[in-house]
């Protein structure tokens, strides 16, 4: 196959595209230049037509890959990932655009722009990119990490947002990794390597050690803790179980699981703690001067509308009903009426 390559200060950037390539010559184009950078994979796209670049440079025993395309379907089977003549690898890619979900060892991780994720090229993985999208990848052999087989196991297809501790570190040094790859001066291409090698092996081994804390938790302790950090958030109108999963490092399939357990649903029990906490507010002392609407809102509730039928469902009264029920005198006036 043909690629364009050039030399930035003893660094070899190899450039593979489509943009030149016939039409009914580009599947299997695209085919040759992903496996050069990750390893053999078999793929699917939509048509012959299909659009995409990919650059690949080197920093020591690392690579540095930036892939973008069109949408397409990405498998390495059984056969594809015990390649004896490959070298095995862990690739760790940032999703700078587009959406994926990417599947290894029994699990499936969504993955949106700006989250990170793993996965270990010796055993089959799928990954599927429905539209235009653009990955930013470091590939590493499995021994630079110093992990075990089972705790690499741990951590593919895992998704790390870039609102955790962990994503808000990597996603600035793979970006910056990725993109000047090839512009290092000759003489710091080793001791990046060695750099990233030492801090991605830190970081691997605090995502092992919390993803094995977490499967040590039992279900109860977990739930309890979820349940009490809902009722730190509920003022956030954001609160979803999504970002619940997130914090926590579980995944959603898990949270709502453990709701389940109880009989309840996540959203459903943030919605009672909400009224309940909004009912004892409606009544408080400090709460006098606010109207309704101002109540439901410092609880969470975006919409008062939606409060009041939350409301009314739950307790058979209105809110403003409820807050003249509790008054000790039946002519003070419900500051609440404007609602």
């Amino acid at each position: 196959m043909t690629t364009d390559a050039t030399t930035h200060g003893g660094v070899r950037e190899s450039i593979y595209t489509t943009e030149l390539v016939p039409p009914q010559e580009r599947r299997n184009y695209w085919r040759q230049a992903l496996s050069q950078a990750f390893g053999t994979v078999d793929i699917s796209v939509p048509t012959d037509a299909y659009c995409g670049t990919v650059r690949t440079a080197s920093l020591g025993r690392l690579r540095a890959v930036t892939v973008e395309g069109d949408g397409m379907a990405l498998r390495r089977s059984h056969r594809t990932a015990a390649g004896e003549d490959e070298e095995e690898c862990v690739v760790l890619k940032l999703l700078d655009a587009g959406v994926a979900q990417v599947e290894q060892d029994g699990r499936k991780g969504k993955i949106q722009p700006g989250d990170i994720f793993v996965y270990d090229t010796t055993r089959p993985v799928r990954l599927d990119l429905p539209r235009s999208f653009r990955i930013k990848s470091l590939v590493l052999p499995r021994g630079t990490l110093g992990l075990r087989d089972t705790q690499v196991n741990q951590i593919t297809a895992s998704p790390f947002r870039p609102d955790s501790s962990l994503g808000w570190l990597l996603s600035p040094f793979i970006t910056r990794l990725v993109d000047d790859a090839a512009a290092f001066p000759p003489h710091t291409h080793e001791l990046m390597a060695l750099n990233a090698v030492d801090l991605l092996g830190t970081l691997a081994d605090e995502w092992v050690s919390r993803t094995g804390a977490q499967v040590q938790e039992k279900p109860q302790s977990l739930l309890l803790r979820v349940q009490s950090f809902i009722d730190e958030e509920l003022a956030d109108p954001a609160l979803s179980p999504a970002h619940i999963a997130r914090v926590h490092h579980i995944s959603l399939r898990y949270l709502h699981k453990l709701f389940q357990a109880e009989g309840i649903s996540v959203s459903r029990w943030i919605l009672q703690r909400r009224l309940e906490a909004c009912r004892r507010d409606l009544l408080h002392h400090q709460m006098k001067g606010l109207t309704i609407a101002a109540v439901a809102h410092q609880r969470g509730f975006a919409s008062a509308a939606h409060f009041s039928r939350s409301f009314r469902a739950a307790y058979g009264v209105s809110p403003s009903e409820w807050r003249k029920s509790q008054q000790p005198s039946p002519d003070q006036p419900d500051d609440g009426a404007g609602l």
